[in-house]
């Protein structure tokens, strides 16, 4: 999302979008590499904020049991699980990353979320509870059947 007025011209990219871009290019270097992605995964949520990291590390928990055949790898630095030949189905994007008020658990079109001509492939997370936890797993669960 830009914040530049419609009638000025761009000056390039925001200091986020070169930093995500910049990452990104390390991670495509990591895979050629064949780097492990658990460790990056880890390393990202590390690097996490409080209350970030303490949800990030829940969802990885959960991710990793309700669809172990999703292999961790970063994706424009967000901890991000994707099917065995790349294709990223979910990923978590903390709140402090680009300053939001919340954090989002989002789906890609690897997913298998579809239903009729329209669905969510995106969440707000404020806060993990029990509740959140079984839709995040039927979620996951769904996303890999």
């Amino acid at each position: 999302m830009s914040t530049t007025p419609i009638n000025k011209k761009s000056k390039g990219f925001t200091d986020f979008e070169r930093a995500a871009i910049q990452e990104r290019a390390r991670e495509l270097k990591a895979e050629d590499e064949k780097a492990d992605g658990e460790s990056a995964v880890l390393a990202s949520i590390a690097k996490m904020p409080e209350p970030d990291r303490t949800m990030a590390k829940r969802l990885h928990a959960i991710i990793k049991a309700n669809a172990p055949e999703l292999k961790p790898k970063t994706w424009y630095g967000m901890p991000a699980y994707a099917t065995k030949d790349g294709k990223v189905v979910c990923f978590f994007q903390n709140a402090s990353k680009f300053k939001y008020r919340y954090s989002t658990l989002g789906f890609q079109d690897a997913a298998n979320l579809d239903e009729g001509q329209m669905w969510p492939t995106s969440y707000a997370l404020m806060k993990l509870t029990p509740t959140e936890e079984k839709k995040i797993i039927a979620l996951v669960r769904k996303a890999v059947n």
